[in-house]
């Protein structure tokens, strides 16, 4: 699944390449990727729209139309593509093609048909229900350490899972909070408010860290992930934890476990990374 990173550099994709464009018409090919409105009238509303600039919230894209936003969730398999002779072939797995004005087209395609698409009007997006309940983004200018110690202490709940509800902080998947996890030195299944200060501290800081440096990298390719360019990410290369199963811990070259919690795939140091609780 896509997660901050990944959303964050296909947004800058999307601005590179069709900002300033302008809809003359779009085709739905799947009608339930479309949330709302009913389909026809998502066609109808978006002729002649200029699409001003894309923004991200989490995990969410949003277009920022001439009197609409659009919202944008990719899911499990969610990807754009993007030509200008018009001579890219459609495949079973394009769902949505947006036509401009200038004859180049921007296809929405996903595999598995999970993702979503939401207009709304225009500046109220951030009132979409997926938007409304998601913590601060990972940044140091709204992620306060306090804020996020003091929310940790009012939780028995084991610390990934509650890192990836994004009510916390958004933007962190399995991944990212594997990374997170095996640089503050916190084993994924410590109770949240077991952690000390000095814990809260480092996976604060982890959290912003590995994020921008994954940012910065252009994402983890992982299967199918490619960005709106077309351009796979390069942070695979920099895993320190995830998907590193029984090759060396970079801190202690202790072999990397891999385990479940919550359901779902996880990686860990069990030297440097002790349970607490």
């Amino acid at each position: 699944m896509p997660e901050l990173p990944e959303v964050e550099t296909v947004r800058k994709g999307l601005v590179h390449l069709v900002k300033g464009k302008t809809i003359e018409s779009v085709d739905v090919r799947w009608p339930r990727i479309i949330e709302s409105p009913e389909v026809e009238l998502f066609q109808n509303n978006l002729v002649g729209q200029t699409i001003e600039d894309i923004q991200r919230r989490g995990k969410f894209l949003i277009f920022k139309l001439t009197n609409f936003d659009m919202i944008s969730h990719l899911r499990m398999e969610g990807k754009y593509g993007f030509d200008t002779d018009q001579q890219d072939v459609i495949d079973k797995h394009t769902h949505v093609i947006f036509h401009f004005t200038d004859h180049s087209r921007l296809f929405y395609n996903d595999v598995r048909k999970f993702g979503r698409m939401v207009l709304v009007l225009k500046n109220e997006s951030s009132e979409y229900k997926g938007i409304k309940q998601l913590g601060p983004e990972p940044r140091p200018d709204v992620f306060y350490l306090e804020t996020f110690q003091e929310k940790l202490k009012r939780s028995s709940k084991a610390i990934k899972p509650l890192l990836l509800d994004q009510k916390l902080v958004t933007g962190l998947g399995n991944i990212y909070v594997d990374e997170a996890l095996w640089e503050a030195q916190v084993h994924p299944e410590t109770p949240a408010n077991v952690l000390d200060d000095g814990e809260t501290t480092r996976l604060h800081q982890a959290i912003i860290d590995v994020l921008a440096r994954a940012v910065e990298a252009g994402g983890t390719t992982i299967r199918s992930y490619a960005n709106a360019l077309g351009e796979a990410g390069t942070f695979q290369v920099a895993l320190n934890a995830y998907g590193q199963t029984n090759l060396p811990c970079p801190r202690c070259q202790t072999p990397i476990v891999k385990t479940k919690v919550a359901q779902r795939g996880t990686h860990y140091c069990p030297t440097c990374q002790k349970r607490k609780g």
